[in-house]
């Protein structure tokens, strides 16, 4: 008789799914599908895809990552940059 879902359950412990992108603004929902498409990109290299402002970019992955369906690390050939891998299942 409850009018509430259940809580949804993550059983792999990684990844999100593309349910988790769906709610999220048009600019996460572009960069996602841009790394989809490209497996690792740098943030500048997301801006010169999607042709969005840097800004933006900083935001879509802030959403992202926030849903825990992109993965970032360190570039080792520059420790100031870091590579965005989508983590979905």
């Amino acid at each position: 008789m409850s009018a509430s879902e259940p809580a949804r359950t993550d059983e792999s412990g990684s990844g999100g799914s593309w349910d988790d992108v769906r709610d999220l603004p048009p600019s996460a929902k572009l960069v996602a599908k841009v790394l989809e498409y490209n497996d690792t990109l740098t943030q500048s290299q997301l801006a010169e895809e999607t042709l969005l402002p840097p800004r933006t970019v900083r935001y879509a992955l802030t959403r992202l990552e926030d849903e825990e369906v992109v993965d970032s690390r360190f570039s080792f050939s520059d420790a100031r940059k870091r590579l965005y891998t989508l983590d979905l299942d």
